[in-house]
């Protein structure tokens, strides 16, 4: 009976010191699961020697696959680089830089085999600077509450699919951030699963301030494509209400008002308000009617060729 294939995806950048200590990593961590493992290395624009470190990494086992991208287009464009060119029936995403235990593969392995389709590593303690634990802990927080997901840590990088629920995702800009929101929201079961958070021994972090500052725009772009993306039109259609209704009710007693007295007695401000209320609620109604019309003629787009400039691989 041939044995399932584990398809790790590694998205990286200027990781030259980890790659070969990962990839040994991987494959140990492996052997207690009786499977086989290949390995998907994205090269997202590293500019120091990452890349060669990979492509040594490749023509010494035939396993590895090295995919480097033309420039640095963020760890959602690697992430979905890893996933169309992956073999596996189950893919497993993990950082390059040591910081989780590609050993407890294991702990995401027996998750997944009680019926679930995405299990997510949970740092529950976290080798972090307070600034970054105080950030991450308001994240996730709000994500939970807010997309009614109830996981502790979204953002971990460790984590284990089913092939079905990454052909289902369609990530851009920082969404990578809620991929366990995404998958519940098309209805996949999702768990996470405690595992151990390393301090970083080599290179420095890719988190930054404007992170923190692009997490709420990221947070209410989730919550619309997941509640509203393929009906935009009520959300619209609920927003415009609120303008609407006011607009409507201001304009109705101005009318009245001059209908009984024959006047609207100096309530001039009053009378621009209510016309620009309902001229506004009326653009963003036409605002969803449009949106719906882009929904109904979009097709979703998988190919990201564009974006390779190197493709190395041994495997048959």
């Amino acid at each position: 009976m041939k044995s399932a294939l584990i398809s790790f995806i590694v998205p990286f950048k200027n990781e030259q010191e980890t790659l070969s200590a990962l990839w040994e990593k991987i494959v140990a961590g492996s052997k207690p699961l009786n499977v086989s493992v290949e390995g998907i290395f994205v090269d997202d624009g590293s500019t120091d020697r990452s890349f060669e470190r990979a492509k040594a990494l490749s023509k010494k086992d035939p396993r590895v696959t090295v995919i480097r991208h033309r420039a640095n287009f963020g760890k959602s464009a690697a992430l979905m680089t890893g996933f169309d060119h992956a073999r596996g029936e189950f893919m497993c995403t993990i950082d390059a830089d040591l910081q989780d235990d590609p050993a407890e593969i294991v702990k995401l392995k027996k998750k997944l085999d009680e019926g679930f389709d995405l299990v997510s590593g949970w740092k529950k303690v976290r080798r972090d600077n307070p600034e970054k634990l105080l950030v991450t802990k308001v994240f996730n927080t709000l994500t939970a509450r807010l997309t009614g997901v109830k996981l502790h840590d979204f953002n971990c990088g460790f984590k284990l699919y089913r092939r079905e629920v990454v052909q289902e995702l369609n990530l851009y800009g920082e969404l990578y951030r809620f991929i366990p929101v995404f998958a519940a929201k098309l209805g996949f079961r999702v768990a996470e699963a405690p595992v151990t958070h390393h301090a970083r021994a080599h290179g420095i972090s890719k988190y930054g301030l404007g992170r923190l500052l692009r997490g709420p725009f990221d947070l209410l772009t989730v919550i619309f494509l997941t509640s509203y993306g393929r009906r935009p039109g009520h959300y619209f259609g609920r927003l415009s209400l609120f303008f609407l209704l006011p607009g409507f009710a201001i304009s109705g007693y101005i009318a009245w008002l001059r209908i009984a007295t024959g006047s609207i007695q100096f309530r001039y401000p009053l009378l621009f308000l209510g016309v620009l209320l309902v001229i506004v609620g009326v653009q963003v109604l036409m605002s969803g009617l449009i949106a719906e019309l882009i929904v109904q003629h979009s097709t979703p787009e998988r190919g990201r060729n564009f974006r390779i400039a190197e493709i190395v691989s041994r495997r048959k």
